[in-house]
Order: structure tokens, then sequence, then C-alpha cells
């Protein structure tokens, strides 16, 4: 109810209290029938879990909160000494998740207040006790470390040491909880049932501060085993847009950033019976020196040192110093997949780029495989979020993404007679594709 529609109601009713103790008149109108206050008659629904006196409850748990109407006022959570939980409401009021894992074999106080359009409260108090420690615990592998800095397309991978079984990677997955400074859409996607990324629908803004928490301490993973502990990290992304481009005809690799070409270079990708990927994908590791051995594999019988590599793949392709190959950098493809470039060339854009700069190859006739590194860039927005096991909210779902592979824009009409086109050292666009940045030595 309005308050304008309230303030008629008292009115209505104080007139005709008044009306009453004057003298009557022929005709009286007969007294309505009684009706309870209005906030009374509100009904919230209000149910808490876990349920009242329940035991055994995971330390991973939320205060999970069902309403009919109404929204959540507030949440009160202590230990047993009466001690305050932190915690924070879920955006969408359908949980409170407490800051941090709840202690083994503990007991806990929960109230929810919730209070519905007229003003109406409602509260609930459950108390419950968590399980004891269970005896198998498992961690995960986190690839994003505490204060460091990542390119622009940097996702965040999750893998787990065993397969998290399919009707429980919804659960697992609420346990992730990703905040973008400033915020930025985003949603994850599960290549398999060990291995779970995030991405934000197009690249990170220069500069974001993320913060990251895997909360799963006590979480079950399945096959009996539990998150081992919680996993916190804050980090930064690079305040530049960093991103490189390598074509198999012209054989090049150009390095953009915030959209300025700074440099072209020669580059020997794989030969044709070890071609490279074609794709976008992102640096997952930078070495100093790495040394490659493939002894033992079908195309291996190798051990070789390279210096500034860069790890573009699962499958072992790299960005590295090869200066055994510089007479073919630019001509022929005499790798084993790798990008091969002259020490120069590898040494500068090992200063240039980190972890998480986005690196699109093209022409080599070979598809990336889903998965075979951090492949979260190769496909698109509405393919991505196809993976996640929560549903995904309706205004991430819309949001403007970064499309790996449009569609070829329509051809331009002919230019009318008179109109002037631009010409190659006379400035205007055609200028900046007529002189690209020069190739280092």
């Amino acid at each position: 109810m309005s308050r304008f529609r309230a303030i008629v109601t008292i009115v209505a009713v104080t007139a005709l209290a008044a009306s009453a103790c004057t003298s009557a008149p022929e005709h009286t109108a007969a007294p309505g029938p009684s009706t309870a206050p209005a906030a009374a008659q509100e009904n919230l629904a209000l149910t808490v879990t876990p349920a009242d006196r329940q035991a055994g409850v995971p330390i991973s748990a939320e205060v999970g909160i069902k309403l009919g109407a109404g929204s959540v006022e507030s949440v009160q959570v202590t230990d047993a000494a009466g001690r305050p939980v932190a915690g924070t409401l879920r955006e969408d009021g359908s949980g409170w998740v407490p800051s941090r894992p709840l202690a083994y074999q503990s007991t806990y106080r929960a109230t929810v207040t919730a209070v519905g359009s007229r003003r109406h409260r409602e509260s609930q108090t459950v108390a419950f006790t968590t399980m004891a420690q269970p005896a198998l615990l498992q961690g995960v592998g986190f690839y994003l470390f505490n204060g460091q800095e990542y390119g622009v397309g940097m996702p965040i991978p999750v893998e787990f040491l065993r397969d998290v079984p399919k009707n429980m990677q919804a659960a697992v997955q609420r346990r992730f909880f990703v905040t973008a400074d400033p915020p930025q859409p985003g949603a994850w996607h599960w290549f398999s049932d060990s291995q779970v990324q995030y991405r934000p629908a197009t690249y990170w803004k220069p500069g974001t501060k993320l913060t990251v928490r895997l909360g799963l301490k006590g979480q079950a993973l399945g096959g009996g085993y539990y998150g081992d502990e919680d996993k916190n990290v804050s980090v930064r992304i690079d305040g530049d847009r960093v991103e490189v481009k390598i074509t198999n005809w012209p054989k090049q690799l150009q390095l953009y950033k915030n959209g300025k070409l700074l440099r072209t270079m020669p580059v020997s990708l794989g030969k044709s019976s070890t071609p490279s990927s074609s794709g976008h994908m992102v640096v997952m590791e930078q070495a100093y020196t790495k040394r490659f051995d493939t002894r033992g594999e079908p195309n291996g019988g190798y051990v070789v040192d390279v210096n500034y590599a860069q790890r573009l793949t699962w499958g072992g392709e790299f960005i590295h110093s090869a200066p055994w190959s510089v007479g073919d950098q630019g001509y022929r493809n005499v790798s084993h997949g790798c990008v091969n470039v002259g020490p120069g060339n590898a040494e500068w854009l090992f200063t240039e780029m980190k972890v998480g700069t986005p690196v699109t190859v093209t022409g080599t006739g070979i598809k990336l495989a889903p998965g075979n590194g951090w492949t979260v860039w190769d496909m698109s927005w509405p393919e991505f979020i196809k993976g996640s096991a929560v549903p995904v909210a309706k205004a991430v779902a819309e949001a403007t993404a970064y499309d790996p592979y449009p569609k070829p824009a329509p051809p331009s009409p002919a230019p009318s007679a008179g109109t002037p086109s631009a010409v190659p050292g006379q400035g205007g666009p055609a200028d900046a594709a007529a002189t690209p940045a020069p190739a280092a030595s």
C-alpha cells in the first residue's frame, strides 16, 4: 500500500469515528466489518537453513534464506561464545556467506530478519553444529598469485586434482567469489570436470583490481573428499592494454599497446609435421630459461634450453628466442610448433608482455583445442556462459562481449565521383596501414 493510500485510509476512519459522536441523522450508515492492521496481514514466508538443531553441517555452509515476499533486513551470526561472525549477503538475497570458513565441531546461532513492503517484520533463529574434520582433504591448483600484475586477458583458472561430479559442480561454483574494481560482468566455464575458468565479457579494463576467494574449505568435492583450505588473492591488471597478433602469412608478430602498433617482427612457426595452433590464447607462463625435453614423445627426440620462453598452450607451444632459425624467420616454418623469434626481439617481448597478455595466432590451418591452455577467449560469449554450472544473470548474459570470430563487414559502396580518398603518405586511415612500425633486428 502506498503512503498516499495509507493516509487516505486513516483520514476516512477518523472522519467516521467523529460522525458517530454527533446526533444521528435520519439515515445512519451501518458499521462496516472490522479489519486487522495491514501489516499483520502480510506473510513473508521466511525460511532459514540449516535447520534448527541440525548437526554435521559443512564448515563451508551458508545461511540459506527463502522468502515468499519482502527482503532481508539483517543477518546476525554468532559462535558458541556469542562472538559475531563476519559475512555478507548474496546479491540476490538467497544466502548469507561467512567471510571465512566456520570451525569444525562448533555450534553457531543465526538470526535472519526480513521486512515486507508494509514494514512488517519476521525473524527466525536457528542453531546448528558443524561437522568433524573429514579424513579425505583435497587441494586445488590456482594460478593467481597474491600481489602480482597480469595482462588484460588473464582468466581465473582453477584446476581440481580429481574430477568434480557434475551434480556437485553448481554447489562448488557457488563457492567462487570474484570482485572487480571497477565492476565488470563475468562468468565461469567448466572445460572439463576438473578444469573451470572465469573471464569477463571483454578484456579486463587496464588497471582493474581483482579480489578472488575460492571458499572451498570443508566443501564437498565428490568421492568423500572435501576442500582443504580457502584461497584468497588480490591482484592487479596491467595499466596498459597489450595485445599480440601473429600471422602465418606474412610470417610476422605484431605487438600493440593501447591500440597502437609498437613493433613488427618476423617469425617462424611450426613446420608441416608439427604445426602451430591458430586461435585466441593468453600467456600462461614466463621463464628466462626453459628446458624443452621431448624424448619419449611421438615427434620428440631433442633436449634444448631456450631463453625468454612464454607458454601459450599445455601442449608445449611457446614464444621464445630461436637464434638458430633467424635466417628462416619471415620466410619458412621450421619449428616444432613454437613461435620462433630472434634473440633481441624475444627479450623485448619478454619485457613488454605479462602472464595474461592475449595472443592471437591465425592462418596455420590447425584450430586451437578447447582447454589446451587458457582458451577462454577462443569462444563467443554465448558459448562461454553455457559452460557455467549456475544460471547466469540476465545482465551478464546480455553484456557487450568480445567476439573472437566476428563476421566480416559488408563491402563499402564505391565512392561517388569527386570523393577524395586517403593517399599513403598524405595522412588519413590508409597511412597507418601503409607505414607499420619497423621490425627490430
